[in-house]
């Protein structure tokens, strides 16, 4: 551990730069403050989880930065001592539900964050947690060492890197995190070949509520060489990576996301046509929870996405239904691609399709449950009382393909 394994005293509110005693680290990283009072006045212990790298003797790093702290070391009359940790400087393309969290944590972890989004308004807000906010998606790239797209699909992201492209440098790390279709995501990697880019195929596994708490799982396949250099995004905005391949042209992180969307989205509707048949029958949905509690057909999903709809609380989104729908269209053609026959996925698009049709598109994917209902007779009150009313606000929601794209 680097520091020689010395335990560390923490002075909050402070940050330093410079040599320290011929040690550095590829990386140090401190969440929020905390800790206890040390006999000096000073805080000490770990701040947050920290995530130390293999030092290097004799060597130095690019930049520094400790964020809300001061570390100094256990030494006689604690002598202060500077933690070293690569500063990055990201772009964040797309700042929606997704990619704002993202860049808000990335902000939090002391890198440099340069942020797009399609409708500027949207990506305003992120400038009081210390983004700058790009007009261009070239002027957001200006000087990256990482680039990081959370789009709404491939398409779209390929044309953001387009109108980048005069501002991208060799050599420079793309982080591709949007959900693009396996064809897409060959494609952004051809143009990444003719820019000179790194390209990471890395989709995430999460919603809003983990995207804004930095954990999210992260699925990445990359070439090994530009990990030390992406490896602190995936560390500032998930809680864990899954590494699937060398080779992001292969897909092989979105492949791997198509699986565990299907799970979802098929688990989704499932929850919706449940607790639409049970209205409909007149059982009471409590009934149904207490008859599976604590065995294998029993699970936390089922819970959070239900209470969504019979608390009518379906904004703001932490997934919108219109969002959803493009998923389950992108697993539908995977499935097609590859002779599989994904019957679920296929009547899941539909309900997406028909619920987002019916004025639910911005709202939580939970609300496709209204699909089960002609429009215009009342949704869950006229099944017998279950939920909320049929609008449950979606024109204030701040998600669909525009929030969540960076639209």
């Amino acid at each position: 551990m680097c520091g020689a394994g010395r335990l560390l005293h923490v002075r909050p509110g402070r940050a330093r730069s410079g040599p320290a005693r011929g040690v550095s680290c590829s990386l140090v990283e401190y969440g929020p403050a905390g800790g206890s009072a040390s006999p000096h006045g000073r805080t000490h212990g770990r701040i947050g989880p920290a995530r130390p790298a293999p030092c290097r003797r004799g060597a130095s790093a690019h930049r520094t930065v400790v964020s809300h702290a001061t570390v100094v070391s256990h030494a006689p009359n604690d002598q202060e001592v500077d933690v070293m940790t690569d500063e990055l400087t990201v772009s964040v393309l797309g700042t929606g539900i997704m990619g704002a969290a993202m860049a808000r944590n990335l902000a939090g972890a002391g890198h440099t964050v340069r942020a797009w989004n399609r409708s500027r308004d949207k990506a305003e807000p992120l400038a009081a947690d210390g983004v700058h906010v790009a007009g261009t998606p070239a002027g957001a790239v200006e000087g990256a060492d990482v680039v990081l797209t959370m789009l709404y699909d491939g398409p779209a992201t390929l044309d953001v890197m387009r109108q980048a492209s005069p501002a991208l440098r060799a050599g420079t790390s793309w982080v591709q995190s949007t959900t693009a279709g396996i064809e897409s995501v060959g494609e952004l990697a051809g143009f990444a070949r003719e820019k000179g880019l790194l390209f990471y195929d890395a989709p995430v596994l999460g919603t809003r509520e983990p995207a804004e708490a930095g954990q999210l799982l992260v699925l990445a396949a990359g070439p090994a060489e530009g990990r030390d250099t992406v490896t602190p995004v995936f560390d500032a905005v998930g809680a864990r990576t899954v590494w699937t391949g060398e080779d992001g042209a292969a897909a092989g992180a979105t492949r791997l996301k198509l699986v565990a969307n299907s799970w979802v989205i098929a688990a989704t509707s499932a929850t919706g046509e449940t607790l639409a048949l049970a209205g409909a029958l007149g059982v009471d949905p409590r009934s149904f929870f207490d008859a599976i509690a604590g065995g294998p057909l029993d699970m936390g999903y089922l819970h959070a996405k239900s209470a969504l709809i019979l608390e009518d609380r379906l904004s703001p989104a932490s997934f919108a239904v219109s969002t959803a729908a493009k998923d389950a269209r992108l697993i539908v053609e995977a499935g097609e691609q590859n002779g599989v026959r994904l019957d679920v996925a296929a009547a899941s698009a539909e309900r997406f399709a028909r619920a987002a049709g019916q004025g639910h598109g911005d709202e939580d994917m939970a609300a496709a449950y209204f699909a089960s209902f002609d429009e215009g007779t009342g949704g869950a009150g006229g099944a017998g009382g279950i939920g909320g009313t049929e609008d449950s606000g979606g024109a204030g929601s701040a998600s669909g393909p525009d929030a969540a794209s960076g639209r």
